[in-house]
């Protein structure tokens, strides 16, 4: 019953992409899409890094608004998941995590301008709320015996310290550290609505088709991700967070009156403002809801639904790059393997924003861009974990082979933990292809991103609480069917 449920399951979401994708605009409008690739892979081949000025400075800059984005939001969620059994923190934390780091980036820049502030409460805000979410469940998970031995009349500080929070703490340390990993990604995506991080530089050297200055920006971000074990050693990391704020830059000097302003006037409904009350109110909000909120809902989940199972068809191709029952355990299987973990580490490490960016330059406005860039990273991220959850299975002496043992050993034993990775990623498809709007694909960002330039601050607050809206309700879906279907996942593995 649990296969066929699952293999039913399966179908469905299938069948709605495939009838997505005859309604989807996947086309390459691009006079001659393959002539800039190979101009892309030749700044990648031969990259120019003679412009050490800015290009340290997009480095110092994106690992600070990293170090305390992530900080900050590690901290507050730490302080959050201790009360996450109220019903209020739970909201509030899915709330603030449904809106991606670029709508609170958009929202902060309205009235702090470009200032360093704005980039960090962009990532740390969201990155709290997901948190809080995480460390909760780390800590409930942990085993409650030990409560029930310390001594009578210790304090609650003191007993979670050395009961959950003891055994909790390699699995926090673990997904802190993965989530600066993202941290990074989301810092280097900042540059895209100004932020002076690698984002900005590679969108000026893509539009000055400076593409050796593209290939050295888009190598230095590998290599930090690539490296991030290398130097972020628990003995620096206190040293990191307290040199990332002063590294941050200067910014424009914060006006509060337009924080006022925009609390108190801009992000009023407009009826409401001139005084035309709920009676103007309602013919206005049936407005936005049919000429924007509908179609781009209706493009959202379009885009959705396409990326969704190309992310899954993906991972289940590139799980066997870093399966040791696929690469072996020899020398040569070694170096497979190695080779097979840097591909999904370049994969998973290219942000969607980013991705999407460059194919839109290459290939010309469409959903397709979008569908690649959403299944490459989501599909590394998968692949990866997948791939690495293989190791743990043991084979018999005489199991097959090749395609045998992909098709019948390994993949039925791992795809109840695929599919539940699989609807875990379905929010965060959900939330990055709103977002990718802003690069001109007609998703709910689009909307947004066209609201905040026309200076309707109140259009684009409605529409961001419908992406929220959407976003939460995905996510409902998706745990309904991992409970309907009894997959399970490990809360520390990733959101």
């Amino acid at each position: 019953m649990w296969q066929s449920k699952t293999v039913r399951t399966s179908l469905t979401l299938v069948v709605l992409a495939i009838a997505c994708l005859a309604l989807a605009d996947l086309q390459i409008s691009a006079h001659d899409p393959w002539a800039e690739l190979g101009r892309l892979m030749r700044g990648l081949i031969h990259p120019d890094f003679t412009a050490v000025d800015f290009l340290g400075t997009a480095v110092v800059r994106t690992l600070a608004f990293a170090f305390v984005g992530v900080g900050a939001g590690a901290a507050a969620g730490l302080l959050l998941a201790l009360l996450f059994q109220h019903r209020a923190v739970r909201t509030t934390c899915a709330f603030v995590r449904a809106i991606h780091e670029l709508f609170w980036a958009l929202i902060f820049l309205q009235f702090f301008g470009l200032h360093p502030l704005a980039g960090v409460l962009a990532i740390a805000i969201p990155y709290a709320g997901i948190f809080a979410k995480v460390y909760a469940e780390i800590l409930d998970e942990s085993d409650p015996q030990p409560s029930k031995v310390i001594p009578h009349g210790s304090g609650m500080v003191s007993a979670l310290l050395y009961t959950r929070f003891s055994q909790a703490l390699p699995h926090l340390v673990t997904y802190t550290a993965y989530r600066l990993e993202c941290g990074l990604r989301s810092s280097a995506v900042l540059g895209f609505v100004g932020m002076p991080t690698l984002g900005f530089y590679l969108e000026s050297s893509f539009a000055q088709g400076h593409y050796t200055t593209v290939g050295a920006l888009l190598l230095l971000f590998y290599g930090l991700i690539g490296t991030l074990r290398l130097w972020v050693r628990p003995r620096l990391l206190p040293l990191y967070l307290l040199a990332a704020p002063f590294l941050l830059g200067d910014g424009l000097p914060i006006r509060w009156q337009s924080v006022s302003r925009f609390f108190t006037e801009d992000i009023v409904p407009e009826p409401l403002r001139q005084g035309d009350g709920v009676a103007g109110l309602v013919p206005w909000l049936g407005e936005l809801l049919v000429d924007e909120a509908l179609p781009g809902i209706w493009n959202t989940l379009l885009l959705t639904q396409i990326a969704l199972v190309a992310t899954g068809l993906l991972a289940l191709m590139l799980y066997p790059l870093v399966s040791q029952h696929f690469t072996g355990r020899h020398a040569s299987g070694r170096i497979r393997g190695a080779l097979g973990h840097g591909v999904l580490v370049v994969l998973r490490s290219t942000p969607e924003y980013l991705l999407a960016f460059i194919l839109l330059q290459l290939w010309g406005p469409s959903m397709l861009p979008a569908v690649v860039a959403l299944a490459i990273h989501n599909g590394g991220i998968i692949g990866h974990l997948v791939g690495q959850r293989s190791n743990a299975i043991a084979l018999r002496a005489d199991a097959p082979h090749g395609i045998e043992r992909y098709a019948f050993e390994l993949t039925p034993r791992l795809y109840g933990p695929f599919l539940a990775l699989l609807f875990y990623r379905w929010e965060i498809i959900m939330r990055e292809t709103a977002i990718l709007g802003i690069l001109g694909i007609a998703t709910l960002g689009f909307h947004v991103d066209s609201a905040i330039q026309e200076i309707r601050f109140d259009r684009a607050m409605i529409l961001i609480l419908i992406t929220a809206l959407l976003n939460i309700g995905v996510d409902i879906l998706a745990r309904r069917l991992r409970n309907r279907l009894r997959l399970r996942h490990t809360a520390s593995c990733e959101p």
